[in-house]
């Protein structure tokens, strides 16, 4: 691993495929992986200097801002912009520039800095809460009782909304405590914005005068906003929303014995997208979505009300014979669209052990970057703490959340961009930057998104550009500036900008492989492999990938044609072949055993998420816990498994510890209790201390499992082994060594060993055997 690659992501929060690049189009083909970074806008830094006034900016239609890089003109007062190459006076505040007296934007060590900018946000964030009302006494219990204590973490000023929806959405006004009223619309119909608008009278012509006295939020030049009924600061109506949902009951609607309960979740979502378009347009927002139970009733509705209807599975969904599947997709869809255009971000929290229709409602969080978590019920730990976590808080005491953002990508001319892969929509912005290929969104050298946190990242991918045969200038870089327009939490707008140069080198060139950073690499292919999963059928993403790695192996490995025998990968590419492996196998690329709901769960984190936890996730941790040597990472593999010792497995989704079989034999005869046997009480202690320290800054929670060797919950180990010793292989079974050689695991999938024979045999051309 080289050290370095983590540096500059400590300082710029951004991690690349290749840290030199091919100097022609040709040869950037040659290289199989794409140049690609991985970049993580709001990553926190110490060091950041708090810069007070606004960026210097190139002329138009550049608008690069001046950074490191940039050629100085001390006496003239100019500076060259390294994108276009255009000349640019200094303005008047920087008359004193001199060698020694340079603001910090042009300081080397500051290739990221972040602008607070002069002019405050209008309107403080918004949020508003949609909650399901068809839940069992207990859930809805466990669900109030969490809203009310998340008030608490909301800044003062926020504005606050609620909508509750069963069989009918009700919108509550929270202006008045004395006499609670509500907005009723029918669970079954489809409105139009413009009705939902007027129904709830919030038309301009429809405000009235403000009443005397300090203007509020959601005031706009002496006219109360007709929101402000509905959409209050939490610290004038916490009394009153309290009270309201401490009061709310489960939906009166009866729900026969073999029906599932009247669920108009559309409707809610529908009202809940129109209220804020009309009222708060292009400003700072969050819809929260708790939803029990899938919608089965109105727009958006997945399954029929009739028990012996199943909510569809993947199965059904390859066979095209979903009833609602399409129609419910494209409700969602517009829905989202409508809110990302306009900054709002829409969280999903399920809390139901079935599905509650994600696959659907999936866009409404891919295209704003919502939460989206899955639990069993609400009043489970995975619930509580992942949906209070998300309002944590900075050490200034700001939620860690930036609101309805913008993010744009300049580059020098010989590189293009061919897009982004995450959790953004494009704004269609055609520039000199813009790349012919397309990788994900691509067509545009900006985007919107609407949700930003301290952990999320964005997958960029660019194309070079430069024919072949143009000679390269000595000592020629390539340079991308990102930049990242936001509302902070404190309502400031902020620009976040990292301005990123890396070498070219001819073709062949050896700096080209030594600059190859596999782990990067492995996530930005994982985000292409993803992206073409929702599009292609699986068996064509698998061939591809494995495509892919042939190529990559051809490339750059040492061989001798047709001798598989003499296949040589160097240490800048030995692992990378490991974590294709482990993805192929993994739950974002096999939807057998999972749910259409947990496949889209999944597949939204992976795209969200900066390259270490995105690891974890493709080829997850194992560490070994045993009586002579301390705890030590383990091969993900089924040798692993051994009668005398714990394992801790981390997916990132569960962290699970496993007590071979004779260890739960002692700790279920109780010796740990015993005298004598101290350190075996501290063996079991052990991995539970350090699963504590995995949990302690992950979002969403993991699951939490504790099993033995045998037991059914072990089945989330063995899934994600590599399954070296099988019922198929000899070995295992028997005397001498192969007794304790692992567990066999029952499974026909190939072996990492088996995988790596093959793609030797095909890298070098060999006759298949």
């Amino acid at each position: 691993m080289n050290p370095n690659f983590d540096d500059v992501e400590e300082r710029d929060g951004v991690r690349f495929s290749w840290n030199t690049w091919p100097s022609s189009r040709i040869e950037a083909t040659r290289t199989v992986v794409p140049i690609a970074a991985l970049y993580t806008p709001l990553k926190e830094r110490e060091d950041l200097p708090p810069v007070l006034y606004e960026p210097v900016t190139c002329k138009a239609p550049c608008k690069a801002i001046l950074n490191p890089y940039c050629s100085i003109d001390v006496r003239g007062k100019l500076w060259i912009c390294p994108f276009c190459l255009q000349r640019n006076p200094f303005p008047p505040h920087y008359k004193d520039i001199s060698t020694t007296n340079l603001p910090a934007e042009l300081l080397p060590k500051y290739t990221t800095i972040e602008y607070t900018l002069s002019r405050p946000a209008q309107i403080p964030p918004i949020f508003l809460f949609v909650i399901d009302t068809c839940l069992d006494e207990d859930d809805l219990k466990a669900l109030k009782e969490t809203i009310v204590v998340s008030l608490s973490l909301l800044p003062p000023n926020a504005l606050v909304g609620l909508i509750t929806y069963g069989t009918m959405t009700q919108v509550h006004e929270l202006a008045y405590g004395e006499c609670p009223k509500s907005y009723v619309f029918r669970g079954s119909k489809d409105y139009q914005q413009k009705q939902i608008v007027d129904m709830l009278g919030l038309n301009p012509s429809t405000a009235r005068p403000a009443a005397a006295g300090p203007s509020m939020p959601g005031q706009r030049g002496g006219f109360q906003t007709a929101a402000s009924r509905f959409l209050m600061p939490v610290q004038a109506c916490e009394f009153q929303l309290t009270q309201i949902i401490e009061g709310l009951t489960r939906d009166p609607w009866p729900v026969a014995n073999d029906r599932r309960p009247m669920r108009c979740t559309g409707v809610a979502m529908n009202v809940a997208v129109s209220m804020l378009e009309s009222a708060f347009p292009n400003t700072g927002a969050r819809i929260m979505l708790f939803a029990g139970g899938p919608a089965t009733e109105g727009p958006g509705m997945v399954v029929g009300q009739e028990l012996r209807e199943p909510i569809r599975s993947h199965h059904d969904i390859d066979r095209d014979s979903v009833k609602h599947f399409k129609r419910a997709t494209k409700f969602y869809e517009g829905l989202s669209k409508r809110a990302s255009v306009n900054g709002h971000a829409i969280d999903v929290y399920a809390g139901c052990l079935d599905q509650v229709g994600l696959l659907e409602m999936k866009s409404l969080t891919n295209s704003t970057n919502g939460f989206m978590v899955i639990s069993d019920s609400f009043t489970t730990a995975i619930f509580k703490q992942s949906f209070l976590r998300t309002l944590g808080k900075d050490d200034n005491g700001y939620l860690q959340m930036g609101f309805n953002g913008t993010f744009d990508v300049i580059t020098t001319k010989e590189i293009k961009i061919s897009g982004v892969i995450g959790h953004v929509i494009s704004v269609n912005k055609k520039s000199a930057s813009v790349g012919e290929t397309e990788i994900g969104i691509g067509q545009t050298s900006a985007w919107k998104v609407c949700s930003l946190t301290p952990k999320s990242s964005m997958a960029v991918y660019f194309e070079v550009v430069t024919p072949a045969g143009q000679p390269l200038q000595p000592g020629a870089n390539g340079l991308i500036q990102f930049v990242t327009h936001y509302q902070h939490a404190s309502g400031q707008y902020r620009l976040r900008v990292t301005t990123v140069a890396r070498a070219f080198a001819e073709g062949g060139h050896p700096s080209i492989a030594a600059s190859f950073d596999q782990e990067a690499a492995a996530v930005l292919m994982s985000r292409i492999a993803v992206f073409k999963a929702e599009i292609d059928d699986s068996p064509d993403v698998l061939r591809w990938l494995d495509r892919m790695l042939i190529r990559l192996c051809q490339k750059f490995a040492d061989y001798r044609k047709e001798d598989p025998a003499s296949f040589k990968l160097s240490e800048g590419f030995s692992i990378y072949p490991q974590f294709m492996f482990h993805l192929r196998r993994s739950q974002f690329l096999q939807v057998f055993n999972n749910s259409p709901d947990e496949t889209a769960f999944y597949r939204h984190i992976l795209n969200d998420t900066d390259v270490n936890n995105s690891l974890t996730m493709i080829q997850p941790t194992l560490m070994s816990y045993t009586f002579d040597q301390a705890p030590q990472p383990v091969l993900l593999d089924s040798v692993s498994i051994r009668p005398d010792v714990i394992l801790l497995l981390d997916t990132f989704f569960h962290i699970l510890i496993f007590h071979g079989e004779t260890i739960a034999q002692w700790r279920k005869a109780g010796y740990q209790e015993q005298e004598g046997y101290e350190n075996f009480k501290e063996l079991l202690e052990a991995p539970v201390v350090d699963a504590q320290d995995l949990l302690t800054d992950r979002n969403p929670i993991p699951r939490y499992i504790v099993c033995d060797q045998g037991g059914s919950q072990a089945r989330f180990l063995l899934s994600k082994l590599n399954p070296s010793t099988t019922h198929m292989t000899g070995g295992s079974y028997g005397s001498g060594a192969g007794a304790s050689s692992g567990q066999a695991i029952f499974t026909d999938d190939v072996s990492l060993q088996v995988f790596f024979d093959h793609l030797k045999r095909l890298a070098v051309g060999a006759p298949s055997s």
